[in-house]
């Protein structure tokens, strides 16, 4: 065949394995369904050891003294590098958030201020158990993400599965792996991989926002912890069934409504990427065709390796402040004030109605979710009612959007997206997956 004689089909092929290998490819490790990013992510972790805390206090302390300085100085190598100047050169709200999250930080790492910030439920816990493996995925993502973006696999992709994305779902191809890499590994990947095709022009305003908040799925292991908190562990097949089906229909259903059907069709970049087939050729013709022209123009080794280093930067600089502020006052309000109890107080007749046991108890894991997932399944932990533990934990998974950590990833990422909107958008997937998971939980039940 002439293609196999071209060198920008191996220039293509090889990197675009790698990157499929390392960011889709489904694995097993200690039982668990994963992919080999995620692992590497762990065991980067393990080596880290203690040692993480302090790293973690290094990164978000030198993030505010660099902004400081550049604000103040204005840093000569920074002005160089436009991608570096944008990041320490943040103003109002997000100066804000990321002198917050350097506060936070400090006062977790050397133990001092009151228990409600620095305590195991809010700081500590951001701190301690979710931002040492973000590290570890940052910067593996950071640095290896351009083996999906670089050389050609999303266009081929793209090509190939427009007619499924875009009559269903209004989206470019392309958007289908988001949602694999996701399901297979961890939110937080797609999150990155779709605010980095957002920022090179491959995703509109609107599409990169319906793809963060609908399409970065929880991961198969992290359902698997949540259904096992409820104490129904080995329901965990129908459980996903019931998940996948929701998400699905949320998936369909959410960005036809604002805010998300509001959000212009407009691009981050001056040209906008097109991925409509030409008459006269196939799906997979035009894919090649794409990923050829892609394979032409990749990165050198150093370019890879620049491009892959400001991505890191920008993650742990400009990112993990924002988690650790965001996900910290969110977990505040959620464990320290009555807010989303009473936030929650709407949605008892809303659980009576769908038939659901200790409806009052139960509607206090509504909107806790925003805060973070985890926390609805173990509110639940204490109902007696096996069909309601099931429904809550099946709703906290389908909600998507938590501030702990996705929530708060989108916020610190380049996706056009208000905390206001998030808020709606998770109530809107509350409310169209609540009646569906309650359906089938009372078929399963």
């Amino acid at each position: 065949m002439k293609i196999l004689s071209d060198k920008r089909f191996y220039k293509f092929l090889i990197p675009s394995l790698i990157g499929a290998f390392l960011f889709v490819t489904p694995i097993k490790q200690d039982g668990n369904l994963t992919i080999p990013i995620a692992v590497a992510a762990h065991k980067l972790l393990e080596l880290m050891g203690d040692n993480s805390i302090v790293i973690i206090w290094g990164l978000i302390s030198l993030s505010a003294i660099i902004t400081i300085l550049h604000r103040a100085f204005g840093i000569n190598f920074l002005k160089k590098n436009k991608k570096l100047d944008s990041l320490f050169s943040v103003k109002g709200f997000w100066f804000a958030i990321r002198m917050i999250g350097f506060l936070f930080a400090n006062m977790i790492y050397f133990n001092f201020g009151p228990n409600f910030i620095i305590g195991n439920i809010t700081g500590g816990l951001v701190i301690n158990d979710l931002l040492p493996i973000l590290v570890c995925v940052f910067l593996l993502a950071g640095i290896l993400l351009a083996l999906l973006l670089n050389y050609g696999l999303l266009d081929f992709l793209g090509a190939l599965l427009i007619k499924l994305m875009r009559p269903i779902f209004n989206l470019p191809g392309r958007s289908a792996l988001d949602c694999v890499a996701s399901w297979l590994g961890d939110g937080s990947i797609g999150v990155l991989l779709t605010s980095k095709q957002y920022e090179e022009g491959f995703y509109s305003k609107r599409e990169a926002t319906v793809v963060a908040t609908t399409f970065s799925a929880v991961s198969i292991t992290f359902s698997l912890v949540v259904i096992s908190q409820v104490g129904l562990g080995h329901m965990f097949l129908p459980f996903y069934l019931v998940v996948t089906t929701a998400g699905i229909v949320a998936a369909i259903v959410v960005p036809k409504l604002p805010p998300l059907s509001k959000i212009p069709e407009i691009f981050y970049t001056e040209t906008a990427y097109c991925e409509d087939i030409p008459d006269g050729m196939t799906p997979a013709q035009y894919g090649i065709k794409l990923a050829l022209e892609k394979a032409d123009k990749a990165p050198t080794m150093k370019e890879f390796l620049k491009e892959g280093a400001e991505n890191v930067f920008e993650m742990w600089f400009g990112t993990l402040p924002v988690i650790l502020a965001i996900g910290t006052l969110a977990l505040i309000i959620a464990e320290f004030t009555p807010v989303f109890k009473i936030l929650g107080l709407p949605f008892i007749p809303i659980y009576k109605l769908l038939q659901l046991p200790e409806a009052t108890l139960a509607s206090q894991t509504v909107i806790v979710g925003f805060a973070d997932m985890f926390l609805p399944s173990v509110i639940a932990a204490s109902i007696e009612s096996e069909l309601t533990r099931f429904v809550v934990a099946a709703t906290s998974v389908t909600q998507l959007i938590y501030m702990s950590e996705i929530g708060s990833i989108i916020m610190g990422s380049k996706i056009p997206v208000s905390l206001k909107d998030l808020f709606i958008i998770f109530l809107e997937r509350t409310i169209v997956t609540l009646p569906i998971i309650a359906i089938f939980a009372h078929l399963i039940f």
